[in-house]
């Protein structure tokens, strides 16, 4: 019967273990994704003619027109960079934070993230 008990309390003390290591990973995550949504990336398009700055939690804070795109007057090729340097920015910010959590999670995939 003592050995049926040591054994069932180390099934249990390995099960409390595993349940804090997965409070404490969900703590270090929570904090990581607080940290990254407060980083700054920046994103460029035509050679520096045009940067776009956002937010990691995918808020626009920023926008650089260098004054020469704005003298050729070619409205739609504005836009296409606009677009271009925001798309680069949140790409960044994308990539930053998929790297940061994989480090946390050693890779593994975790629904949500």
């Amino acid at each position: 019967m003592k050995g049926r008990g040591g054994a069932g309390g180390g099934m249990q003390g390995g099960m409390a273990n595993l349940m804090r290591q997965a409070n404490q990973l969900q703590m270090k995550m929570k904090k990581a994704q607080e940290e990254l949504a407060t980083r700054e990336y920046s994103g460029t398009s035509g050679g520096g003619a045009v940067t776009v700055t956002v937010k990691g939690e995918n808020q626009i804070i920023g926008l650089k027109i260098n004054e020469d795109v704005m003298k050729s007057g070619d409205v739609e090729m504005l836009q296409d960079l606009i677009l271009t340097a925001a798309n680069d920015a949140l790409k960044k910010a994308k990539e930053t934070a998929s790297s940061e959590m994989e480090k946390l999670t050693g890779g593994m995939n975790f629904p949500g993230l």
